[in-house]
């Protein structure tokens, strides 16, 4: 069996499009698979059903988050994919932004409430 080092070495040489073929692989994959366990579900078998699901939801992060790791220099190199990036880091920053102001305010809300006197909730 080949190393780990040698299989990432012979990922690191595919140009950009092999690249991203190979990071589409897992999904094309693991779908299938979760597919399989709606039917599963739906036919009763709700342990075999979990089982089915969580491994293809499992198979497929793991193995993108590592491959996108190896890949994602070669990617970068396409125009197009740099747009695409750029975007998604500044949709993902704002929803960051967003989510964590939304958990401050909900925690000084719930501190107010604490605080007022007994039985009386404060409004806005």
């Amino acid at each position: 069996m080949q190393s780990e080092r040698s299989i990432r070495r012979k990922i690191q040489r595919l140009n950009p499009y092999a690249s991203l073929f190979l990071l589409a692989v897992p999904f094309m994959l693991a779908e299938p698979l979760k597919l399989a366990a709606v039917f599963i579900f739906g036919s009763g078998h709700l342990l075999a059903g979990l089982i089915v699901m969580l491994s293809a939801y499992l198979v497929s992060v793991l193995l993108v988050e590592r491959l996108f790791k190896i890949v994602k220099p070669k990617l970068l190199t396409l125009s197009w994919f740099v747009v695409i990036w750029k975007r998604f880091i500044v949709t993902r920053r704002k929803a960051f932004l967003w989510l964590h102001s939304r958990c401050l305010r909900d925690s000084s809300e719930k501190r107010k409430t604490s605080e007022s006197p007994k039985g009386l909730k404060t409004l806005r």
